[in-house]
């Protein structure tokens, strides 16, 4: 072949490599732009801030944006290939992307709260919880990790919700320390008593037919027979007699003194925020009438009753909510009611809320009371007359004082082990034959075991231990 031939044969054979080149190139950007294109049709994920802005970039020229939910987030198409993006509030929504018709993007977008300004504030206020967590999800702030205390705990939340709108906290914090709480309710009550009483009637019967009678503070009455009826509380009379005339006089005359000594301890423990109650005692039925005449039943509690609700505050800080209350059958203000006796309660009650450190103790009420009632019933003119004018006047002094305190005192306890609380039952021992019948013993000699197996680490003798101090 001559060079000339094969010159002209290179000469026609590089347009068809050229075709066959711009040919490959062209499908391999068709390749690449379709696969660029199913990337993106994979759903991204987007994070905004709620009230700020972010520029969103696409390699890919768009015509066209939408957004699910504008009042979530909203844009700003700068050119076709930034978009501007704005949070609006927390939620979540979708942004998708267009060309031509066709679909070339899509987003998750999740607005969230801006934390940054509330992760200052709390390290500011709390600086040494340092295992606090903050984050937001969907339309809420969560907070989590450990806190060293409820009060720390309760300022943390209360800032939370000023950042979210709705106040949607979730609280999945754990407050570390001793949260249980033995509330010691000691209620001490002296009550003393003086009554005097002086009272003289008289009757004087001469024959059959004269006779006179006095009937001061009714010791004495007549029947519908003209026979002398006595009142019970006589305890003395005398009497003279000459001829036909008969002089008879009745005396009351008593000087009685009581006393009555009440010591409550009550005790209990709850945990911090919850409610406990107590009762030793009973209750005693009241008659209720119904509208078809028919009485039910209803019952009341008296004797020693304890409520309270405590919160831990801090380490070594309580608030309680505290009701304690004594009650007693008090017979002498009785009422009947359809042949039913319903006594009467004599009640020493208080209710307040106070805040103080562990072991400490307050007087959350007392009381001082003294009353003197003094009655003279007497005849006129006759009950003044001196010396003499005794016997015609009937006289009763009745004197009551009454001293009342009522002293909290609460501790953070944690729990023991059973094999090392005592029981008031371990330090029985059952008398053996000789003991109970000769010696008329209630209990044995022997000492009790469990005294001696103790742990020394029982702090009370209400089943519970101190905590640690570090």
């Amino acid at each position: 072949m001559s060079l000339y031939h094969f010159k002209d044969g290179i000469k026609n054979l590089f347009p068809a490599v050229l075709m066959l080149t711009l040919i490959l190139l062209s499908c391999a950007a068709a390749r690449a732009e379709e696969s660029i294109v199913q990337d993106s049709l994979h759903a991204k994920k987007l994070t905004l801030i709620s009230g700020k802005s972010s520029i969103l970039r696409s390699s890919i020229p768009v015509k066209r944006v939408s957004i699910a939910a504008p009042d979530i987030a909203d844009f700003l198409l700068l050119s076709p290939h930034e978009i501007y993006i704005t949070g609006k509030q927390a939620g979540t929504t979708n942004l998708t992307l267009w060309q031509n018709g066709n679909l070339i993007a899509v987003y998750d977008l999740n607005v969230v709260y801006d934390l940054s300004s509330l992760k200052l504030q709390i390290n500011e206020l709390l600086p040494d919880e340092k295992e606090l967590r903050i984050m937001s999800t969907f339309d809420s702030i969560t907070l989590s990790g450990r806190i060293s205390s409820p009060a720390g705990l309760s300022q943390a939340v209360a800032l939370a919700r000023a950042y979210a709108p709705e106040g949607k906290i979730n609280n999945l914090v754990d407050v570390s320390g001793i949260h249980q709480v033995m509330l010691e309710v000691r209620i001490a009550e002296m009550a003393k008593s003086t009554t005097k009483q002086l009272g003289i009637n008289f009757n004087y019967i001469r024959g059959a037919r004269d006779f006179g009678f006095s009937f001061l503070g009714g010791l004495t009455e007549l029947d519908d027979k003209g026979d002398i009826l006595l009142s019970p509380s006589v305890n003395a009379f005398f009497r003279f007699h000459n001829g036909s005339s008969d002089w008879t006089g009745f005396i009351d005359a008593l000087k009685e003194d009581g006393l009555v000594k009440i010591l409550a301890k009550p005790t209990l423990i709850s945990m911090s925020g919850q409610t406990a109650t107590f009762l030793a005692g009973g209750e005693y039925p009241i008659p209720v009438p119904q509208g078809d005449g028919n009485v039910t039943i209803d019952y009341k509690d008296f004797g020693v009753g304890l409520s309270f609700t405590p919160t831990v505050l801090d380490n070594d800080k309580i608030n309680i909510r505290v009701n304690p209350k004594v009650s007693d059958l008090d017979f002498s203000t009785a009422v009947q009611f359809s042949g039913f006796v319903v006594p009467g309660l004599t009640t020493r009650q208080a209710s307040t809320v106070v805040e103080l450190k562990d072991g400490q103790s307050f007087a959350i009420a007392g009381l001082l009371q003294e009353n003197i009632r003094d009655v003279i019933s007497k005849f006129p003119v006759l009950g003044d007359i001196p010396i003499l004018g005794t016997l015609f006047r009937s006289r009763s002094f009745l004197k009551n004082e009454t001293e009342l305190v009522i002293i909290a005192t609460p501790r953070l306890v944690k729990p023991l082990d059973m094999a090392n609380q005592s029981l008031p039952t371990d330090f029985y021992i059952e008398p053996n034959d000789t003991e109970f019948y000769l010696e008329g013993r209630l209990q044995g000699r022997e000492k009790a075991p469990a005294a001696a197996s103790l742990n020394s680490s029982l702090d009370g003798e209400f089943g519970h231990a101190m905590p640690e101090t570090p």
